[in-house]
């Protein structure tokens, strides 16, 4: 296979990332309204509207906020703006995703959870936009560092690099498959899945990105790892609470 792989569309030349991220975040929304659709909890237009605003601007400034904050000593050095606007990453997207949502629900006063609805139609986005990554090789920053193992393979360049968009999709299947297993037996406090999808994905991003090249801002660490490592203290903290108020109220 040879990268990047592009697609001819109406007689322009496109890379397979930004084809797959938007052919995935389409199939994810229409996953997701199908399953609002048979859902039991109904929220009203104002609640359903301030949460998709709320999740959405924060999804935005999060994931070009963090993903220029990638490599601080260059965005500083050299400001560009279209690369500015053009850097991405999920992480970012996720976390302040997390926090527009939650400040949507403030200002509406609505105390519920919402997120257990999202998690396979974001699960379903992120794995067919991971394909996209993949495709596209060592063009874009969604590679791997060079290894020697058996999981090596040529992306474009002269190395054998981690195809660490294909981890992250098996990751994503597995994880998909635990949580259809722990949803279907229904008995969890409401938020808990979305909370377990965070818990365990912002851990595996940790760990993931000691193999994938980033500046090192504090320590070894790159900045999606220190917010990987806030995420994760954040939900360790949000499931114990959860946990205990639900066996509370069931006693």
């Amino acid at each position: 296979m040879d990268f990047p792989v592009t697609f001819e569309i109406f007689g322009r030349t496109v890379l397979a990332h930004p084809l797959f991220e938007a052919v995935g975040m389409f199939l994810g929304m229409r996953y997701y309204f199908y399953l609002k659709r048979k859902s039991k909890e109904k929220l009203s237009f104002n609640i359903s509207a301030a949460v998709l605003i709320g999740a959405t601007a924060g999804a935005l400034l999060g994931s070009k906020l963090i993903g220029n904050l990638e490599n601080p000593y260059h965005l500083f050095e050299n400001f560009d703006l279209k690369k500015f606007w053009s850097s991405n990453t999920i992480v970012g997207g996720l976390a302040f995703g997390l926090m527009g949502v939650e400040l949507a629900k403030k200002i509406v006063r609505h105390k519920e959870s919402t997120g257990d609805l999202t998690v396979f139609p974001l699960m379903l986005a992120m794995m067919i936009g991971r394909v996209g990554c993949f495709l596209t090789g060592v063009y874009e920053e969604t590679y791997g560092i060079p290894t020697d193992s058996v999981f090596g393979m040529h992306l474009g360049d002269q190395y054998l690099r981690h195809p660490v968009a294909l981890y992250e999709i098996a990751f994503l299947a597995m994880l998909w498959m635990v949580l259809k297993n722990i949803q279907n037996r229904g008995k969890y406090a409401s938020g808990f899945i979305f909370q377990l999808f965070m818990l365990s994905y912002f851990t595996f991003r940790f760990f993931l990105d000691f193999i994938k090249p980033h500046a090192e801002v504090i320590g070894n660490l790159g900045t999606i790892q220190l917010v990987c490592i806030c995420v994760i203290i954040y939900y360790i903290y949000t499931i114990k609470s959860t946990q205990f108020l639900s066996l509370k109220y069931s006693k």
